[in-house]
Formats: C-alpha cells, sequence, structure tokens
C-alpha cells in the first residue's frame, strides 16, 4: 500500500510541474506574433502598366455613300487588296450620266457661237482695213484733184481756160471731199460694228465658262455616283451588297457605309489605360502585345499616341458627353505602333499590352505586401501604467494633434525578436516589387506577411517567425 502511495504522489508532482511548465512557457508567449518575413534585395526592376483593347490599323477610311440609288456594281470583295484611286463600287447613274451628256453639248454650242463671233471680229477687221486702205487711196486723189484744181483756177483767172473745163474739175475735187467723209463714216460705223462682234465674242467665251463650270459641277456629281480608294490598303469590312439602295449622310442620320478600306502597312494596338496609371505612361515607350487570336507569341512596339479625353468605362463614351455621374471608372485611349505585324493579323482581334514606363538596373527592392501605413501616433510605445491613449489626446495641443495622425509609409522590420516600423520611400512599382529609395539596406529582414498581420501589427510587438510553406490540401 505504502509503494502503491509513492507512485501515485509521484505522478501527481510530475503532473503539477508540467502543468507549471506549460503555464509557464504560455505566459512567456503571451502576446508573440507568427510573422513571415522576407529579404531586401537589389534585383532589376521594370514598372508595367497592362491594358486591353483591340488591334486597329493605323489609317483607315469608311467609304460612305454621296448619292441615293441602288448599288448596281461591287467590283471587290472583303480581303481584297486596293490601290489609291481604283474604282470600287457604282451607283445607279442614269439621271447624272444625262446631265453630264446635255452639259457637254451646252458646251459645245457656246464654243460655237464663240467660234461664230470670233469669225465676226476678224471680219470687221479685215473690212476695217480694207476701208482705211480706201480711204488712203481717195485722200491721195483728193491731193491730186485738189493740184489739178488750183491750175484750172489760176489759168481760169487769166483767162487762159474755159469756164467749162473749170467747173469740171472743181465738182471733181468737191466730190471727192465728199467721198472722203463718206469713207470716214463708214470706217466709224465699221469700228462700232466690230466693237459690238467684240462684245458678243466675250459674251460667247463668258457663256463658255459659265457651261464648263456647270459640266465640272455635274462631273462631280456624276463622279460621286462611283467609290474610288482613297488609299492603298485592304478591304476590311463590306457590310452592303449588289442592289441594295444606299443614302448619303444627313446633318442629322448617318449615312450608308459602303466599305472600309484600311493602310495595313501600320498596325496599332489600340488599348484602354485605366486613369490610375496614364500619367505613367509617355510617348515612345516600349510595349509587348499579345493577341488573343495569335497564342504564344508577343510583338513588340512602341506607343505613338495618348489620348487626353477621359472615356467612361461603362459606355466607352467620353466623359464630356455623358450624363453620368463622373464618379464613375474611366479609361484613357493608348496607341502601341507595332514593330512586325505578322500577315495574319486582322483588324479587331482582341489584344493585351504590357507598356514598361520605368526601368531600374540592381534597384533596391522589397515585396509590394510588405508596404504599409501607420499614424505616427500609432507607433509610440507606451509604457505601463502610463495614462490611456483617451486621456493623453485630451492633454495634446491641436498642432501635436494633428502631428500625431500623421500617416507614414513604411514596413516592419525585424530587430531581435520584435517587429520594428521603418519609414521608408518608394519609386517605381514592379508587378510584385516595388523600389525602395531610403529608409532599408540590402540585407534586412522584413516582414512580409500575413496580410492580416501587416495590417494590424503593432510597433515593438513581439514576433516569432514562421516561413514555413502552408499545405495545400488535396481533395480525393
Amino acid at each position: 500500500m505504502k509503494s502503491k502511495r509513492k507512485i501515485i504522489i509521484i505522478l501527481v508532482a510530475l503532473l503539477v510541474a508540467g502543468a507549471g511548465v506549460y503555464a509557464s512557457t504560455v505566459y512567456s508567449k503571451r502576446g508573440v506574433v507568427t510573422v513571415q518575413t522576407g529579404r531586401v534585395v537589389r534585383q532589376d526592376l521594370n514598372s508595367v502598366v497592362t491594358a486591353s483593347g483591340e488591334i486597329k490599323p493605323k489609317n483607315y477610311i469608311n467609304i460612305g455613300a454621296n448619292a441615293m440609288g441602288d448599288l448596281t456594281d461591287i467590283l471587290v470583295k472583303e480581303g481584297d487588296h486596293v490601290r489609291k484611286g481604283q474604282l470600287l463600287a457604282k451607283i445607279e447613274e442614269t439621271q447624272p450620266e444625262a446631265d453630264v451628256t446635255a452639259q457637254e453639248a451646252t458646251v459645245q454650242s457656246a464654243e460655237a457661237d464663240s467660234s461664230a463671233a470670233e469669225a465676226g471680229v476678224q471680219a470687221a477687221d479685215d473690212n476695217i482695213r480694207t476701208m482705211v486702205a480706201t480711204l488712203d487711196h481717195d485722200k491721195a486723189d483728193l491731193e491730186r484733184m485738189k493740184s489739178d484744181m488750183d491750175r484750172a483756177s489760176a489759168l481760169f483767172k487769166e483767162q487762159l481756160l474755159a469756164r467749162q473745163d473749170y467747173d469740171l474739175k472743181k465738182y471733181t475735187y468737191d466730190a471727192q471731199v465728199a467721198a472722203i467723209q463718206e469713207s470716214e463714216a463708214r470706217i466709224t460705223q465699221a469700228r462700232a460694228q466690230r466693237a459690238q462682234q467684240a462684245a458678243s465674242l466675250a459674251s460667247a467665251q463668258k457663256r463658255i465658262a459659265q457651261a464648263k463650270a456647270n459640266l465640272v459641277r455635274m462631273t462631280d456629281i456624276l463622279h460621286k455616283y462611283n467609290s474610288y480608294a482613297p488609299l492603298d490598303g485592304m478591304v476590311t469590312n463590306l457590310p452592303v451588297r449588289q442592289g441594295e439602295s444606299v443614302v448619303p449622310g444627313l446633318q442629322n442620320q448617318t449615312g450608308t457605309i459602303i466599305m472600309t478600306i484600311a493602310d495595313m502597312s501600320l498596325i496599332t494596338a489600340e488599348v484602354k489605360v485605366d486613369e490610375t496609371d496614364i500619367v505613367n505612361v509617355k510617348l515612345g515607350q516600349p510595349g509587348e502585345v499579345t493577341i488573343d487570336a495569335i497564342p504564344n507569341k508577343t510583338f513588340t512596339g512602341k506607343v505613338t499616341e495618348i489620348g487626353d479625353t477621359a472615356i467612361l468605362r461603362s459606355t466607352g463614351l467620353a466623359a464630356s458627353q455623358s450624363a453620368i455621374s463622373s464618379q464613375e471608372a474611366k479609361d484613357f485611349k493608348v496607341v502601341i505602333a507595332l514593330d512586325n505585324p505578322p500577315d495574319e493579323i486582322r483588324p479587331g482581334l482582341s489584344c493585351t499590352a504590357k507598356i514598361t514606363t520605368a526601368t531600374r538596373q540592381n534597384a533596391l527592392t522589397i515585396p509590394i505586401q510588405a508596404l504599409t501605413v501607420r499614424q505616427r501616433g500609432d507607433l509610440e510605445v507606451k509604457p505601463l501604467g502610463s495614462a490611456s491613449a483617451a486621456q493623453a489626446a485630451v492633454k495634446l495641443d491641436p498642432a501635436a494633434e494633428k502631428a500625431k495622425k500623421e500617416e507614414l509609409q513604411g514596413v516592419f522590420i525585424i530587430n531581435g525578436d520584435k517587429a520594428e516600423f521603418r519609414k521608408v520611400d518608394t519609386g517605381i512599382t514592379g508587378a510584385t516589387d516595388i523600389e525602395v529609395l531610403n529608409g532599408l539596406k540590402e540585407g534586412d529582414q522584413i516582414i512580409t506577411g500575413t496580410y492580416q498581420v501587416i495590417r494590424t501589427i503593432r510597433n515593438q510587438t513581439a514576433v516569432k517567425v514562421d516561413n514555413t510553406p502552408p499545405v495545400v490540401k488535396t481533395t480525393s
């Protein structure tokens, strides 16, 4: 009985000792937080903006209808390559073609009238020259007749010439003077007629100009009944068929789109970048584009265009043209020109672009999830027996209270067996890491997890490091 009693006493003592050791261990670990850690390392870091969009040619034109009528001919099909000026489609053109033919006849008639008027002016000039020559001849005869009359007058006064002969000389001279006056009057009349012919010629020439202007107008109208390629490219969209009626666009109505011609020599990826990232995107930055329809291939390019207008994500409309609240998420258009687009690429293919906005070589980096924010007052370690936070706040003046609420960005490092907050300044952000400009040095051990720990841990908290990978449970 005594030995049995001794055994019981020994067992009770052992139990009491174990309970004491366990209680001591639990008490010593009271307030200890289990954390995951990493190291501050140096590595090359790229800041990347990711956005999605679609493939588009840099230059494409929608060929619309410029006249109303039925499509009589479509001379190309979707996917055809066309040259600038090539005839693409025809609209029924009977009336405008007849107008052009009639106007061409009008031009020819006006030109005939002009030719007749020009011939009349030429004939008038020839007639005037003839009349002037005749006048000069008559004036020469007048001079001769005047000399004969002067001699006859002298002889008549000396009674050496019969009166009959003298009168004949005088009448001949007077008749020549009258003939010269008549010739001068006829020349004046001929010149007036020539001026009239010249006015008729000018009028005919103006009618020609007017008729030709109308012909240009009607020819242009006729030209609009045909569609021509405005550039070298490929037919990427052909939504109409032969025989359909097409209409031109009006002020409040969109016209019929006959086809789209795209210049496939320069292909771009047009993506929408979130408003929080657009400030980092600059012209000329490199980008990598993946196309959903062409898997396992990446295409390089450069940013060639950055939109200035915010686009509402829900509607795709410009924010300035929408009545929706301005608090809605917005994007900005960014265009990336592809360096070597493949032949099989097509407009409208969905794509994803990664734009490298900054690059750092051998940068000091930490995992992004290690970064946290604390108020300055929360980082103060309060000794035991101190007043409560509420009581302490009462004693602070407004400036000191404002200073306590200042938010600091930093990380928690492992200092011994405690977590110590360290304020840091950061640079560019990569996919999983962020650049540290100052506040840390290479090799520092920092707390990287868990998310709950980083969000709630306090300065100078006792910690226990456990970097054991989590066990992934598998289902049978």
